[in-house]
């Protein structure tokens, strides 16, 4: 029986492994086209959106299987119910992904300033999904924690992209609606890594049985 468990979640780490890479990949075409452009990018971040969903899917039907047939206690049951909660997450984080890059569309004449730190968050919560999964797979309390912390810095540049852009908006105001898109933009990176966050709280959950940090 413990054998056939441990397959089935090693099958749930390699989804789990999966989703994110797809989580990481939409958020990296969205930064990448604002940044850069390349109008290619904009249909990957909506296909990898889409394929999120269906991995969202197949991973429910995985953690559903092994709390029917496995019916798992303690530790193995907080590692199955934080798999469910984080994968909810990572589906916030397509949706937002694509939020970003339907902006885009409306945008793809305007060239976002390279002063702006928007960039910078845009790695930064890359980073922080990426970590956040690895924590789980990887059992690793300590790198989950470094993701929750992180966040910090990730509030600080969005404090900065609010504050430069305000100060575009002043300057430029014949592109305020531009300005004020790249400020929606920004918010939804600085979710993204709220989500991501979230996504740690409930890794040290599966650990310890206490979530450290969540969003509402």
């Amino acid at each position: 029986m413990r054998v056939q468990f441990d397959k089935q979640l090693e099958t749930l780490n390699i989804e789990l492994i999966k989703m994110g890479a797809l989580c990481e990949d939409a958020i990296s075409c969205a930064a990448t086209y604002m940044l850069e452009g390349g109008k290619n990018l904009l249909d990957k971040v909506f296909q990898a959106d889409s394929a999120i969903d269906r991995k969202e899917r197949e991973i429910e039907t995985i953690c559903m299987r092994l709390l029917l047939q496995q019916q798992p206690v303690a530790k193995d049951l907080r590692t199955v119910s934080s798999a469910l909660k984080m994968i909810s997450d990572m589906e916030r984080i397509g949706d937002q992904a694509a939020d970003i890059a339907e902006i885009m569309k409306y945008t793809e004449e305007f060239n976002v300033p390279s002063k702006l730190h928007i960039g910078d968050m845009a790695r930064a919560t890359i980073q922080m999904v990426t970590d956040s999964i690895e924590s789980f797979v990887k059992k690793d309390y300590n790198t989950a924690i470094a993701v929750i912390k992180y966040d910090d810095k990730v509030d600080h540049l969005f404090a900065k992209v609010k504050k430069e852009l305000t100060d575009y908006i002043a300057k430029d105001p014949e592109n305020g609606e531009l300005y004020l898109d790249l400020l929606m933009i920004a918010k939804y990176f600085e979710r993204i890594g709220d989500h991501a966050t979230n996504i740690a709280g409930w890794v040290c959950y599966s650990i310890t049985g206490k979530h450290n940090s969540s969003i509402n």
